[in-house]
């Protein structure tokens, strides 16, 4: 199988180089400077340190015409980019005759200066396959995503994913392509849940990362992630999802771990935040995009937009726009008045 990932950050570069060793797998990258330094020292020393880069994998990129050779021929092709490079990639390719799947999580960004509670539906962000059908009706895609560190996928660590699409020839695409000893690929036709699953998860784990930081213990942590959960759900079903999927790997699988791991940015983000670091201290001390800040703003505005109520998602908004000091959000939820549990 040929396969063509675009984008070579840490998970991009990760899912490559595990799909190398059973494809013919090339992986394309904008930046001119990184892939000479991915072609020359064979690792992703920028984001994913350590790895080696297998002798089959080609690297290629740092023109759009290079984008257009790089696409050419493949069997698959995986856009491996943070969300806010989806709409013009999609564009790009709206042509394309073969499966095109992303591994991006999040929602468009919110229009700049929208309040974080506007319900109007042109104040927020959009989700990756609503942005395709804006852009390239007439591709055939679907979304790979579920609870996965890019260091452990790297290394060969056992780990499960989703793929999913409303196209059977899509998830068997993916599942033919990712499926491997390591890797178990799971199929599913609910593209919603699991895209919101794995965009709201970004979100919570900023609020685990403060409640870590915050020493607040373990109780509290299983509090928020268990109300996180419910949070996820009451949106996933309102936009259309099947609530069974939020059960599963890519909604409550994907939050335990990046709840509760280390390797999460997003719990970083959260945890620095709770040392008194600023908001673009935090960032900056990355490396790394974490999405949770780009698309919180959005989820809360979307969540208004179909009268869903996210107190948690709200909460890391204030916290990260500088209205809420990090033990201000903890008060501010343990002070909402009581109601039923799946309330």
């Amino acid at each position: 199988m040929k396969i063509v990932v675009i984008g070579a950050g840490a998970w991009g570069t990760a899912l490559a180089v595990n799909a190398a060793s059973r494809h013919q797998v090339t992986l394309w990258a904008r930046d001119a400077a990184l892939v000479k330094a991915l072609q020359t020292g064979c690792v992703n020393a920028r984001y994913l340190p350590g790895i080696a880069l297998p002798e089959g994998l080609l690297v290629q990129g740092g023109t759009e015409a290079s984008l257009a050779q790089a696409v050419s021929g493949q069997d698959l092709i995986i856009l491996a980019t943070p969300v806010s490079a989806a709409r013009g990639l999609l564009h790009s390719l709206r042509n394309a005759s073969v499966p095109v799947a992303w591994l991006s999580k999040g929602f468009e960004a919110a229009l700049a200066g929208a309040p974080a509670a506007a319900p109007s539906s042109a104040s927020f962000g959009l989700l990756v396959h609503e942005i395709r059908a804006q852009v390239a009706i007439n591709l055939r895609t679907g979304v790979l995503s579920g609870p996965s560190f890019a260091l452990e996928v790297a290394r060969g660590q056992p780990t499960a994913l989703v793929a999913a699409s409303e196209h059977a020839a899509v998830r068997d695409a993916l599942v033919a392509a990712f499926h491997g000893p390591t890797l178990r690929v799971y199929a599913s036709d609910d593209v919603v849940g699991v895209e919101v699953g794995g965009a709201v998860k970004n979100v919570l784990a900023i609020a685990a990362g403060l409640c870590d930081g915050l020493q607040l213990g373990l109780n509290a942590r299983a509090a928020l992630i268990t109300r996180g959960l419910a949070e996820m759900t009451r949106l996933g079903v309102a936009l259309g999802a099947r609530a069974e999927t939020f059960t599963g790997l890519s909604g409550l699988g994907d939050l335990v771990l990046t709840a509760t791991g280390d390797l999460s940015r997003n719990r970083q983000v959260g945890l620095l935040l709770a040392q008194g670091k600023t908001l673009a201290e935090a960032v900056e001390s990355l490396g790394h995009v974490a999405e949770g800040v780009y698309c919180a703003r959005s989820v809360v505005q979307r969540a208004a937009s179909v009268g869903v109520e996210m107190p948690i998602a709200q909460s890391v908004v204030a916290l990260l726009d500088g209205k809420l000091h990090p033990a201000e959000a903890v008060v501010t939820l343990m002070g909402r008045e009581p109601t039923a549990e799946l309330g």
